[in-house]
């Protein structure tokens, strides 16, 4: 199954197809920054039955450079079909547009980056027939970016490198800083990207930490995940007034009932045990009339 991270770490390039030229200034390769970019069928399955599919597809033009078409993969963990795949996609692509070829990899942790940049030799110990050079983009060479001014400037790039550093032990700073350069970034702008920053962090306790800032510091926004985020930290303010109810009235709670109570994302619901708190004898009678 493909993860939200997996997706985020492509998506973004479909969303921000500029973004590209950043990135590739910051790993040190002179791209010339496009006039256009489309998306293109990531389908590269021919007519027999194995499939393959390259993660995001985009054919960059730019102004003095001609066109170029860029493959992007979201890599999670090594992977050792990737070895036979990744060629593949290129000689595929290349025999299908005649244009020149990018393979950017995005990753994560140090290890899976660190084997993706591995060149792809292909041939005998004696010559090499086909080796391909991947590009990649992970935690060794994206920037911390943890100042706001700096986040501004390039937001999507700064939302890339949040997600790339996804496991950094100050990604809490990396975060709250993209969290303050969106909060007076037009709505349009920034819900895409914050979108995109929940989606990267998946299951991490980053994401936790996100959703925390975006109901703070995001508070205004519309989109369905700063909806949800909103509605979850309403539930956790009326879970803790709930108990916070029966202690001040020297009611005891189970770890059993408290764990219920915590665990509830029905807003209707905890409202009315809360108002049950005010009145009743024991934990247990908050639950009455569900």
């Amino acid at each position: 199954m493909v993860s939200s991270p997996h997706e985020a770490m492509h998506r973004i390039f479909q969303e921000y197809p500029d973004l590209f030229s950043r990135v590739s200034e910051v790993l040190g390769v002179d791209i010339p920054p496009p006039t256009l970019a489309t998306a293109l069928p990531t389908d590269l399955t021919e007519a027999r039955p194995v499939e393959r599919r390259v993660d995001t597809l985009l054919r960059i033009e730019t102004e003095h450079d001609g066109h170029f078409l860029l493959a992007i993969e979201a890599q999670g963990k090594n992977d050792p079909r990737k070895t036979a795949s990744w060629p593949y996609y290129v000689s595929y692509l290349h025999n299908r547009y005649g244009l020149p070829i990018l393979l950017l990899v995005v990753c994560q942790d140090h290890t899976t980056a660190e084997w993706a940049a591995r060149p792809i030799s292909i041939g005998v110990r004696q010559w090499q027939t086909l080796a391909l050079n991947p590009l990649v983009a992970g935690p060794h060479n994206m920037p911390v970016i943890t100042d706001v001014a700096e986040a501004r400037k390039d937001l999507a790039l700064a939302t890339l490198a949040a997600i790339t550093h996804a496991d950094n032990p100050d990604v809490g700073a990396i975060l709250k800083t993209l969290s303050a350069a969106l909060r007076d970034t037009p709505e349009a702008i920034a819900d895409p990207l914050v979108e995109l920053t929940a989606q990267g962090l998946g299951n991490r306790p980053a994401a936790q930490q996100w959703r925390n800032l975006v109901a703070v510091d995001l508070s205004f926004y519309k989109s369905f995940m700063s909806e949800e985020i909103r509605d979850e930290g309403r539930a956790k303010g009326l879970a803790e007034s709930l108990l916070l109810v029966l202690e001040a009235r020297g009611i005891a709670v189970t770890d059993e009932i408290r764990e219920k109570i915590t665990n509830c994302d029905d807003l209707q619901l905890l409202r009315q045990w809360l108002h049950h708190a005010a009145t009743v004898a024991t934990a247990e009678g908050v639950f009455t009339e569900e």
